[in-house]
């Protein structure tokens, strides 16, 4: 009787066809998140996402307040160094003057860092011979200085391909520290201590340019 009146909500009718399409969204949803997960790169030791292909680092006794400045070519005759910090595919990512620069800002305040330390990078691949050489800018101790030259090479996994020390002389004096061979797929296939002066190539160039 009172069902007469209509006080009472009919049921829907049941339709299995969407019931079923909702359980199929449902698992390839599921589907979908599982397959994300399998193919998420996973961690690997030892792996740098790097651009850089090569790292040059040269460092120096720690706290030292003498300057050093790192001079890097590569087979085109480009050069890095701290007038021109970008050359090719060469890149000078720190200019360390020794006690002159050496700080950072901590809440607004500056604090001295001991790291003594200039980097270049190697952002392509150009075969042939590439020189590393340590100058002597200021030599406020008047003592020779120990100077160690690591080339690092990043990709698919960072290893070492050579490291030198070296003392310099003087305020003034370039030291060759490295030199070494790149092929075209960017293989180091050799090193060498042997000098060559890269400062008197630069000044050279200059002299022909003026």
């Amino acid at each position: 009787m009172i069902d007469d009146f209509d006080l009472h909500g009919r049921e829907e009718a049941f339709d299995p066809f969407s019931v079923v399409l909702f359980k199929a969204l449902q698992v390839i949803a599921f589907l979908f998140f599982v397959v994300f997960i399998i193919i998420s790169p996973k961690a690997n030791e030892g792996k740098v996402d790097s651009k850089a292909e090569f790292i040059i680092t040269m460092d120096w006794p720690d706290n030292h307040p003498d300057d050093m400045d790192i001079f890097v070519q590569d087979p085109l005759g480009n050069i890095a160094w701290y007038r021109r910090r970008e050359a090719g595919f060469l890149v000078l990512d720190r200019d360390d003057r020794g006690g002159l620069n050496d700080f950072v800002i901590v809440n607004g305040r500056k604090q001295q860092t001991k790291v003594r330390e200039e980097l270049v990078s190697i952002r392509g691949f150009v075969a042939g011979e590439y020189t590393v050489n340590v100058y002597h800018f200021t030599a406020l101790t008047k003592q020779p200085v120990p100077v160690t030259v690591t080339v690092q090479k990043l990709n698919p996994v960072a290893k070492i391909v050579a490291r030198e020390t070296i003392e310099t002389a003087d305020g003034g004096s370039e030291q060759t520290a490295i030199r070494f061979t790149m092929d075209a797929q960017g293989e180091v296939t050799g090193t060498s201590r042997e000098a060559k002066s890269i400062l008197r190539g630069m000044h050279n160039a200059w002299s022909k340019n003026l």
